[in-house]
């Protein structure tokens, strides 16, 4: 689905949908607390990078350079399977394409058997911090500064998965900004202050950068099927036309012939996210291109991982 226009700001559809917000939250956490009766403790010590809105915060980018980091598998449900992206999912496959040991499918099924392994290096879980089910020895929450908690609401009525509150669970918090862009926030305080965070959480920042393998003043068709496509529109420069698809989109053969039509009556490129690309068939890569996503998390993050790691905090 694409995300609603309301997520972002508390209008009269937003509030109208507070009700079944009500509803949602009492339901998640009943859930919640069904699963976490018996949860499974891993010998391999589990880095959990979630968040609490219901996706497009940047979060694939930061799993891979955390699981690299670390020399870790990466385990994620794997969501949107197709057979252009060898059945196991558009951010999997991102992720494999890296040369990263990535398990898809049941998370708790996968870390059970990484147990048997001989490695004792850690596990990353790519989502997953709304899953009891799995105790995790460290989680860090991503939060695009750009978008904050959206609305404030909770779903259906906004993005949040969870309260604010929530982030008690949390061991951390990583804030994208985009690195060509004046930064919203400047230190660990300001962030806290603006988003009410715990008063001790730790703070970091990671740059996003958006390269395009085009000259700049090559015109361009965007199109986008991720949570937020505007965030990946703005970072490009000479953009004629911009369309979007829900998050996950399966792009048949109907779309890409509307999307060349329009780069020929506009004599631009196509370009996309790499998100995108690996969920075109493989015949038409050659002809659309896809903007490279560069993410760089402080060194002071790594530092704190590694000691939160060997317990000296």
């Amino acid at each position: 689905m694409k995300t609603p226009k309301w997520f972002m700001k508390k209008n009269l559809v937003a509030i109208l949908l507070l009700p079944l917000a009500g509803v949602y939250y009492l339901s998640s956490r009943a859930v919640f607390k069904l699963r976490a009766r018996n949860p499974l403790q891993s010998k391999r010590k589990i880095v959990c990078i979630g968040n609490i809105l219901a996706g497009g915060v940047g979060k694939t980018p930061i799993v891979r350079q955390i699981a690299e980091f670390l020399d870790a598998p990466v385990v994620m449900r794997g969501y949107k399977q197709t057979q252009y992206t060898n059945g196991i999912g558009d951010e999997a496959i991102m992720l494999a394409r890296g040369g990263l040991n990535v398990h898809t499918g049941d998370r708790k099924s996968n870390i059970i058997l990484l147990n048997k392994q001989k490695s004792k290096n850690p596990i990353v879980m790519d989502d997953g911090f709304q899953n009891p089910a799995i105790k995790k020895d460290i989680s860090v929450i991503v939060i695009d500064e750009n978008f904050g908690f959206g609305n404030g609401f909770l779903l259906p009525a906004g993005p949040k998965r969870e309260t604010v509150a929530a982030l008690n669970r949390a061991d951390a918090v990583i804030i994208m900004q985009n690195a060509r862009a004046p930064k919203k926030y400047q230190s660990q305080k300001s962030v806290r202050d603006a988003l009410k965070l715990p008063e001790k959480m730790p703070v970091f920042f990671a740059e996003n950068t958006t390269i395009s393998p085009y000259a700049e003043n090559e015109p361009l068709v965007a199109f986008a099927g991720i949570g937020y496509p505007k965030k990946f529109f703005d970072r490009l420069k000479n953009v004629v036309v911009k369309k979007s698809f829900p998050d996950h989109y399966q792009y048949n053969d109907k779309d890409l012939k509307y999307l060349f039509d329009l780069a020929n009556k506009n004599d631009a490129r196509l370009i996309t996210t790499e998100k995108d690309w690996v969920r075109l068939p493989v015949d038409v890569r050659d002809e659309i291109k896809y903007a490279k996503l560069e993410t760089k998390i402080e060194s002071k993050f790594f530092d704190w991982l590694e000691g939160k790691l060997n317990g000296d905090f």
